[in-house]
C-alpha cells in the first residue's frame, strides 16, 4: 500500500495527525507562575545577520512600513484569478489543501519573512536587501526573528519582535498576545491540523500536553507500551498491571485514530485527485461520487491501494468485503477495517507508509491522548496540572520567545513560521490573561476556532467576504500594514485545471496558474499574435515547482556480491545511470518543451543549497567515464552520445566483473544480473515524462548485453507496494520537496525500508559520511556552510549512483494582459515569491 498516486505531481503537505473522537477532557491546569524570560536557558550565539534589539522597551512607537501609505483603494474593477477546487477550510489553524491555504493566507500575516529563495529576512521591520537575478530587492516583514543556541544548556531560542502598529482588518491591534493565543491553540492537546509545531521538542510541551508531570509521563506511557503491546484481543485479567477502563480506553482512542487517519485519506483523493481519477477508477463522474458519502470511502479506499473496483463493484483487497456501490456502500468504518486487517494491526507501520503526511506517529497520538487523560487522575499530580508550556514565553507587548531542546535547521520555518491569528476574533479575550495562564479559550477546548474554519479574519492585504457559488469573495483590508490594496475587490474562483488558460483568454479570469506542458503553452500561444506564450492576450510567468523528477536504483538489489557499498557495484550502478542519463535532453523536451529542464544533481532547482551550472565544480550527472574523463564534446549530437554512452557503460561493466567479449556482457560476477526490471508509473499506457528515457536505455542496454524490462502498470501502486517491501531494482518517480533541503528522510541510513526509521531511504544507500555530513548539516545555522556540506552529501549520493536526476518540472502563473497592468505584478516570481507577495501593488487597466 501506499499513498502516492501521481509522480509528477508536488505533494500538498497535508496533516496527519489523530486523536480520538471522544477524548475525554483533562484535569485543569493548576494556575501557577507564568513563564517569564529569565525563566529559560539564556543563549550564548547565533547567526550573524539575525540581530534583534534585546533591551525591553519601557513604551512603544509605531513602525510604520512605509511613507503615505494608501488608506482606500483606488479600483473598482475585480481581479478575479482562476483557481482549483475549495474544500471552504479557510482557517490559519486547520486549512488542509494548498488552495484553503492560500485564501486563509490573503487574510493573514505572518511572523517570518522570506526572500525569493526561500532565504529568511531576520531583521525584516527595518528590511534587508538581497540580490536576486542580478536585482537589488529590498525585503520588509512584520516581525523581526532572531535564531540564538546555547551550547552549554543544548537549548534554541527563536525570537519574534513584531511591528508595532499593525493592527487586523477590524482596527484591532496585532500583539504578543495574538502569538501567545496562536501558539497555545496549535500546541492544545486537542488540536488537528496540517502544523508540525507539536513535533518540536519545546520545553514543557509534553507536560502541558499531558497534563502530568514527566515521572507520571513516564509512569503512564510504560502502561500504554504494555496495552498496546498486550495486544487488541487481550482478555483483561485481574492480574494486568492496568485497569480494564484503561485497556478499554486506550483500544478506543486506538480505533479513533485510525479511522480518523482513514477519513483524512478519503478527505485528501476528494480534495486533489476526484478531477483526474473519477472516471478512470470509479467509471463515475465527480459529481456522482460527491453527491454519495459511501463513493467517497470507495473512491478513497480504491485510489489509495485498499480496494479494487470493477463491473460488478468493490472488493477489499486483504478481506475481500464486496460492496455493489448500488444497494451497499462501504463506510469509514469498513475502510478502518479493511487497513487494519491489511496491515495485521500493525498501526506503527500503517502509520510509516499510508498516511497523507507519511511517515506519521499516529501511535504516539493515541498514546498522548491516553497519557493526557489517565495522568492528571494519578495520585502523584495531587489533582493539579500543568499550568503553561514553560518553553513559550511572552517578553513585553511585541516580543515571543520559543526554547527548545536541541537544533535543528529546518526548525525555525515550523516554530516562527505561524501566521498571527486575532485572539479577539478566534478566541475569547474574557479567557485571556497571560499571567494568570489564561491563553484565550479553556485547555482542551478549540470549538470556537473550530466554528469559524469557513470564515478567515486578520491582518492580511484582503478581507474575506463570502465563499458562494464557487467563487471566494475579498475586499481591500484599509488596516494592511502594508497600505490598502490597490483593487478593492478580488475573485477566487474554482475553474477546471484544463480551462484556465481559455478562462483567461475569454475574460472568465484574469489569472490564474496553470501546470506546464507542451500542450498547454502551445494553447496559450495560440491566443497570442506573435505565437508565444507571453504577448498581446496572455502573459506567462514560469517558475520551477517545488520538487524534481528522478530514476532510482536500489543499492540492495542491484549490486554485486551483496554488497552495495562496494566499488564494484557502485560500478554496476554507474553504467546503468550512465545510459539512463544520456537519453534525459530528448526525453524531457519532447514530453514537456518549455515547461522542464534536465537537472544534475538530485535536489529540486528551487533550493539555495542547489548547485548551480555556473559554480566550480558542477558537473553533468554520469558524464565520465571509469577513468574520470569526460563522456562527450561540447559538439557532440544526442546520436554521436548515444554510442558513446554505451562505451562507457560497457567499461564500467567490466570493471564491477562483469565478463565482455565482442562489445557485450556474456556473464555476470556474483550477485549481479544481465537483466534488470525497472517500474514506471505510465498507466499502462507509457504517460510519463520518463517514458523515453527508458525506451532508449532499454535499446542502448541491449547493445552491450543487458537487458531493462520495463514494466508499466496500469495501477501504480504496483510500484509503490514494492517500494515499500524493498524488492524494486530501477524505478521511476518524483520527490516533492519543501523550503528547507533537509535529507535526513531521504538519504539517511537509519530511513531504509524496514529499518525502523522514516522508510523513505528507497535508494537503499548506507554510507556512514553521507549519513554524518547530512546530521551535521542540520546542526548549523550557517546557510553558506550548510550549502557546501549538502554538496558533498549530493557527491556521495551521484557516487553511489542509485539516483539519477532527471528534470525540475515548472508551473505557471498567467495574467491577461488585456485586463491586468502587468508593469504592477511582482517582477522575478519564484518557487518561494509568488505575485500574491505583492497584491496590494496589483492594477487593472
Amino acid at each position: 500500500m501506499s499513498k502516492k498516486i501521481l509522480v509528477f505531481v508536488s505533494i500538498l503537505m497535508i496533516a496527519a495527525f489523530a486523536l480520538s473522537a471522544c477524548t475525554p477532557t483533562p484535569a485543569t491546569p493548576a494556575v501557577t507562575d507564568v513563564p517569564k524570560a529569565t525563566d529559560v536557558p539564556k543563549a550564548t550565539k547565533g547567526p550573524e545577520v539575525t540581530e534583534v534589539p534585546t533591551e525591553v522597551v519601557p513604551t512603544f512607537e509605531d513602525q510604520p512600513f512605509g511613507e503615505n501609505l494608501p488608506t482606500a483603494p483606488t479600483i473598482d474593477t475585480p481581479l478575479v484569478v482562476a483557481y482549483s477546487d475549495f474544500s471552504q477550510k479557510f482557517s490559519p489553524f486547520f486549512a488542509d489543501t494548498g488552495y484553503d491555504m492560500d485564501v486563509a493566507s490573503m487574510t493573514q500575516i505572518s511572523l517570518l519573512t522570506t526572500d525569493r529563495v526561500g532565504g529568511i529576512i531576520f531583521n525584516a521591520i527595518e528590511g534587508e536587501t538581497v540580490n536576486y537575478n542580478g536585482t537589488d530587492y529590498l525585503y520588509k516583514g512584520p516581525a523581526d526573528t532572531k535564531v540564538e543556541y546555547d551550547e552549554a544548556t543544548d537549548t534554541t531560542k527563536y525570537t519574534a519582535r513584531l511591528r508595532v502598529g499593525m493592527k487586523f482588518s477590524d482596527g484591532e491591534p496585532v500583539t504578543a498576545d495574538d502569538i501567545i493565543f496562536t501558539y497555545y491553540t496549535f500546541l492544545d492537546p486537542s488540536y488537528v491540523g496540517s502544523t508540525t509545531l507539536g513535533s518540536y521538542d519545546i520545553l514543557g510541551l509534553r507536560d502541558y500536553q499531558t497534563q502530568t508531570t514527566s515521572e507520571v509521563f513516564a509512569k503512564y506511557a510504560g502502561i500504554a507500551d504494555t496495552i498496546y503491546a498486550a495486544g487488541a484481543d487481550h482478555v483483561w485479567a485481574a492480574s494486568d498491571p492496568w485497569t480494564k477502563e484503561q485497556q478499554d480506553d486506550f483500544w478506543s482512542r486506538f480505533e479513533g485514530a485510525w479511522t480518523t487517519d482513514v477519513q483524512s485519506i478519503v478527505d485528501y483523493v476528494m480534495a486533489n485527485y476526484l478531477d483526474a481519477y473519477a472516471g478512470d477508477i470509479m467509471g463515475l463522474t465527480p459529481d456522482e461520487i460527491k453527491a454519495n458519502e459511501g463513493l467517497k470511502i470507495a473512491f478513497g479506499m480504491a485510489l489509495w491501494g485498499f480496494a479494487d473496483k470493477d463491473d460488478t463493484g468493490l472488493t477489499g483487497s486483504t478481506t475481500g468485503t464486496k460492496w455493489d456501490l448500488v444497494t451497499a456502500f462501504p463506510t469509514i468504518d469498513d475502510f478502518y477495517k479493511e487497513a487494519y486487517a491489511t496491515y495485521d494491526g500493525d498501526f506503527e507501520k500503517y502509520s510509516s507508509v499510508e498516511p497523507v503526511n507519511a511517515p506519521a506517529d499516529l501511535l504516539g497520538g493515541v498514546k498522548s491522548a491516553f497519557i493526557g487523560y489517565w495522568g492528571p487522575l494519578d495520585e502523584g499530580m495531587g489533582g493539579k496540572g500543568v499550568p503553561n508550556i514553560s518553553g513559550i514565553v511572552k517578553v513585553d507587548d511585541y516580543t515571543v520567545e520559543v526554547t527548545v531542546n536541541g537544533f535543528s535547521a529546518p526548525a525555525v520555518y515550523s516554530i516562527l513560521g505561524i501566521q498571527v491569528a486575532p485572539m479577539h476574533y478566534y478566541g475569547d479575550p474574557a479567557k485571556y490573561d497571560y499571567e494568570n495562564n489564561k491563553f484565550g479559550f479553556d485547555f482542551g477546548d478549540l470549538s470556537k476556532q473550530q466554528s469559524l474554519t469557513a470564515t478567515p479574519m486578520g491582518g492580511g492585504s484582503y478581507k474575506f467576504i463570502k465563499y458562494d457559488n464557487k467563487v471566494v469573495y475579498f475586499e481591500a483590508n484599509e488596516n494592511y500594514y502594508r497600505g490598502c490594496p490597490a483593487i478593492a475587490e478580488l475573485q477566487f474562483k474554482e475553474t477546471v485545471s484544463s480551462e484556465v488558460a481559455s478562462a483567461v483568454q475569454t475574460g472568465t479570469a484574469d489569472a490564474g496558474e496553470m501546470t506546464g506542458s507542451r500542450s498547454r503553452f502551445e494553447e496559450v500561444a495560440s491566443y497570442n499574435s506573435n505565437g508565444e506564450i507571453t504577448g498581446d492576450v496572455i502573459t506567462t510567468s514560469k517558475v520551477d515547482n517545488l520538487g524534481y523528477g528522478y530514476a532510482g536504483i536500489n543499492a540492495d538489489t542491484v549490486n554485486v556480491g551483496g554488497e552495495p557499498g562496494s566499488e564494484a557495484s557502485k560500478n554496476l550502478r554507474k553504467a546503468l545511470a550512465t545510459v539512463l542519463a544520456v537519453y534525459r535532453d530528448v526525453a524531457i523536451d519532447s514530453y514537456y518543451g518549455e515547461a522542464a529542464t534536465v537537472i544534475n544533481y538530485p535536489i529540486s532547482n528551487t533550493s539555495w543549497a542547489a548547485p548551480q551550472p555556473t559554480d566550480e565544480d558542477y558537473k553533468i550527472a554520469f558524464s565520465t567515464t571509469v577513468d574520470g574523463s569526460p563522456i562527450y564534446t561540447a559538439d557532440m549530437t544526442p546520436e554521436q552520445k548515444y554510442p558513446a554512452a554505451e562505451a562507457a557503460a560497457l567499461a564500467y561493466l567490466e570493471a564491477a566483473g562483469y565478463t565482455v567479449a565482442g562489445g557485450k556482457v556474456t556473464a555476470a560476477p556474483e550477485g549481479a544480473k544481465l537483466s534488470y526490471e525497472v517500474i514506471i508509473p505510465g498507466g499502462g499506457t507509457g504517460d510519463h515524462p520518463a517514458f523515453a528515457i527508458l525506451t532508449g536505455a532499454q535499446k542502448s542496454l541491449a547493445n552491450i548485453g543487458i537487458e531493462l524490462k520495463i514494466n508499466d502498470p496500469a495501477d501504480a501502486n504496483i510500484l509503490w507496494d514494492a517500494l515499500d517491501a524493498g524488492t524494486q531494482e530501477l524505478w521511476t518517480a518524483a520527490w516533492g520537496a519543501t523550503i528547507d533541503p533537509d535529507m535526513y528522510q531521504v538519504y539517511h541510513s537509519s530511513g531504509v525500508v524496514g529499518e525502523g526509521g522514516s522508510d523513505s531511504n528507497h535508494y537503499h544507500i548506507r554510507d556512514a559520511e553521507l549519513d554524518q555530513l547530512i546530521v551535521d548539516a542540520r546542526k548549523s545555522e550557517d546557510q553558506n556552510y550548510r550549502k557546501a556540506v549538502y554538496k558533498q552529501a549530493l557527491d556521495i549520493i551521484i557516487d553511489w549512483a542509485v539516483e539519477v536526476p532527471t528534470y525540475q518540472r515548472q508551473n505557471s502563473v498567467i495574467f491577461s494582459t488585456v485586463r491586468m497592468d502587468i508593469d504592477s505584478i511582482t517582477p522575478d516570481i519564484t518557487t518561494f515569491w509568488g505575485w500574491l507577495n505583492d497584491i496590494e501593488l496589483v492594477k487593472m487597466r
